[in-house]
């Protein structure tokens, strides 16, 4: 009986163990980029490698799902349509993404008007359509189809690693990619997406900001064109720039300007404890934005907890 029952223990934690999930890693070199890797990021850059059809016909599924669930605008109304990218599937950006999603949908009023696109969470399979470049650019192209181009508003949130070149997008060793200002740019232009609110949270993503800076546009991202930002570790549930905006500053019912603010104070004060170079936040918020940013913000809701392990705690933890 004794043994019986060992064995029965033994199977238990076995097949829990076995049960563990390990998201995608990466453990292949990405594609090359050829000589001039700017040029080729401008073009846009997505590749998937080793998809099994049964995957890319689930993923096809879980985006026309995700894209015919946003509502039309209501005409009259300032409606904001938010889109959210994790564009790696490194679990950190997944978690971020969900709780980016969560919060800007009910900061904006954007119930049945926001799309996340994210990998992950570290859990299990992401039930949620890819942040890849194409499914970003489709995402897009639907709010764009939906949104009244004169007084609706995008906001777009994407978290991942950067490079002087753009955004990566990185999935295991299955899927690989980039997103270039000049890309974005183009991408935005030719929908008509005039009215934008882009937050950026990777290295290097100051260099977004002249590209996309405009009279009808706000945008803040984690750093300066030449800087790095920090907190992207697998393991944590925040970078230092969406804890700092998202997580913390824009959950109270304080203007956009004032609550990136705080945050570059939050990611000001990290970076020194650490003693971590500064990655210069910025921000960039023209006239018409200031307009219809007011007009969103005159019906914020009340402030709300952070949530998740703070950025910060990886700082003690070493």
């Amino acid at each position: 009986m004794r043994r019986a029952v060992t064995a029965l223990l033994l199977a238990v934690a076995t097949a829990a163990s076995a049960q563990v999930y390990q998201p995608p890693q990466h453990t292949l070199p990405p594609p090359q980029l050829g000589s001039d890797p700017q040029a080729e990021a401008d073009r846009g850059i997505d590749v998937e490698r080793d998809r099994a059809a049964p995957w890319l016909l689930a993923e096809h599924r879980r985006l026309a799902a995700a894209l015919a669930a946003l509502k039309p605008q209501r005409k009259g109304t300032v409606d904001a349509y938010v889109v959210v990218a994790g564009l790696d599937s490194d679990a950190v950006f997944g978690r971020e993404a969900r709780a980016a999603a969560a919060v800007l949908a009910r900061r904006y009023d954007a119930d049945g008007r926001t799309i996340l696109l994210a990998g992950s969470d570290g859990a299990a399979d992401s039930a949620a359509p890819m942040g890849s470049p194409t499914n970003l650019a489709l995402a897009l192209a639907r709010v764009a189809e939906l949104m009244d181009g004169a007084e609706d508003v995008l906001v777009l949130y994407t978290t991942s690693h950067g490079a002087p070149f753009g955004l990566y997008y990185n999935d295991g060793d299955q899927g690989y990619g980039a997103v270039s200002p000049t890309r974005l740019w183009q991408q935005l232009s030719a929908l008509g997406i005039r009215n934008r609110l882009i937050l950026i949270s990777a290295c290097y993503s100051g260099i977004f900001v002249p590209m996309l800076s405009s009279d009808s546009t706000a945008i803040v991202t984690a750093s300066s064109a030449d800087r790095t930002s920090f907190g992207c570790q697998a393991d944590n549930d925040w970078t230092f720039f969406g804890d700092a905006l998202v997580n913390r500053a824009l959950r109270r019912p304080v203007p956009l300007a004032a609550a990136a603010e705080a945050a570059r104070g939050d990611i000001a004060a990290w970076e020194r404890q650490a003693k971590l170079k500064p990655s210069e936040p910025q921000v960039a918020i023209g006239a018409e934005a200031a307009r219809w940013l007011a007009t969103l913000e005159a019906r914020l809701p009340p402030a709300t907890p952070a949530t998740g392990r703070p950025a910060a705690s990886l700082l003690t933890a070493k």
